[in-house]
């Protein structure tokens, strides 16, 4: 429906297929005798878009993106998990790859845009600066705050916002299918995917165990809070089936015996323990603050610290107000990586907050940028 859109505002406009990557002949009984076909760029995802495209009278190409996503997607996704954490594919692919790497093609091709089907607004305006009219795009959520994938794309440049529309973020998604239904487009009832889309099985466990060597471990309960020194007290009450497999907050698949409900709390990926609580309101759960890694801006600019504005720390979750600041200098120099990063105060503990998962910067509606959770 975004095609059908801009050819409306008169755009000369083509359609264009992405193919990713997909895993051949996984080892699984679901799939035995045939390949997986990533969900994105599956047999029926294509017919789709043929239908589409020759319903509204333009032409369709593909483009073969599978060996970059591999590297900067699936490769990215992997070793993540490997390190402990928990990562956010969909916003690496949107930026290195689905809309980056698009629109970066359509240049060399000749074409100003990409528009896609993204739910989320960008706006471009005027500002002024030393007697010169320049533009900023800005990114926005969008008018349906249900559907909203603002999250996923807080780390667009400027560059890419240039050359990116989104039609579809100034409509409900109900408002979308109707319009679809009496175009005649045919896709107009197809459901909503949540998956994520190069991994076979519905749980990505399957898909972790096949390509990280797990190494089951302790469990430990913990009894009395880690303290500054790093000590607690601590019960052991079973076996992990490896770190990699668990994230913070989890109850499912966190089985000790048929007991329990377990949460997972910590990690201790040099020890392999894998530390847990029996209540799910359990102070080891939340956390006043987060340092965020990789932080980019927008507006390309960094602003002025210290700066308040609200924070998503995962897709759909709450915003918190909170303060952004620049970390203690120690704690740049005793985790030794490169980029910048920012201390993130909430003004209330949160729970469950996730290493590799992205926090998200706001300000009402506008989208200011983001990092990834240290």
């Amino acid at each position: 429906f975004a095609a059908k859109l801009m050819q409306g505002r008169g755009f000369k406009t083509i359609g264009v297929f992405l193919h990713f990557w997909k895993e051949e002949n996984p080892p699984s009984p679901l799939y035995q005798g045939g390949s997986f076909e990533n969900k994105c760029c599956s047999t029926k995802a294509f017919l789709d878009a043929s239908r589409v495209c020759h319903q509204i009278g333009i032409p369709l190409y593909t483009m073969n993106f599978g060996k970059i996503f591999k590297k900067n997607v699936v490769d990215d996704f992997i070793y993540e998990y490997k390190m402990g954490h928990t990562p956010n594919p969909c916003v690496r692919c949107n930026k290195l790859v689905k809309l980056g790497l698009l629109v970066k093609r359509g240049e060399k091709l000749g074409f100003d845009y990409v528009a896609s089907g993204h739910y989320a607004i960008v706006k471009k305006t005027k500002k002024q600066e030393n007697k010169k009219t320049d533009f900023i795009y800005k990114l926005y959520r969008a008018k349906d705050k249900e559907k909203d994938q603002s999250y996923f794309l807080y780390n667009l440049t400027q560059e890419q916002l240039k050359h990116l529309i989104f039609p579809l973020g100034e409509f409900k998604k109900e408002e979308v299918r109707k319009m679809a239904r009496r175009f005649g487009l045919p896709v107009y009832a197809k459901k909503d995917s949540q998956e994520v889309c190069f991994i076979p099985e519905k749980s990505h466990n399957e898909f972790l165990r096949r390509h990280i060597k797990m190494k089951p471990g302790s469990i430990k309960l913990i009894k009395t809070p880690f303290n500054k020194g790093g000590a607690g007290d601590f019960k052991v009450i079973g076996r992990h089936y490896g770190l990699p497999l668990y994230t913070i907050g989890q109850r499912k698949g966190v089985e000790v015996g048929g007991t329990g409900p377990y949460y997972a709390a910590k990690f201790d990926y040099k020890k392999n323990i894998l530390y847990v609580v029996n209540d799910a309101h359990n102070k080891a759960l939340y956390s006043d603050h987060l340092v965020a890694k990789n932080v980019s801006w927008i507006s390309g600019q960094e602003p002025k610290m210290p700066f308040s504005c609200e924070a998503v720390i995962r897709y759909r979750h709450k915003p918190v107000k909170c303060i952004i600041t620049s970390p203690p200098t120690p704690l740049l120099i005793r985790r030794g990586e490169k980029g910048v990063r920012h201390l993130v105060k909430f003004s209330e503990p949160q729970r469950a907050v996730t290493p590799g998962q992205s926090a998200v910067f706001y300000k009402g509606d506008e989208v200011l940028g983001g990092g990834v959770i240290k």
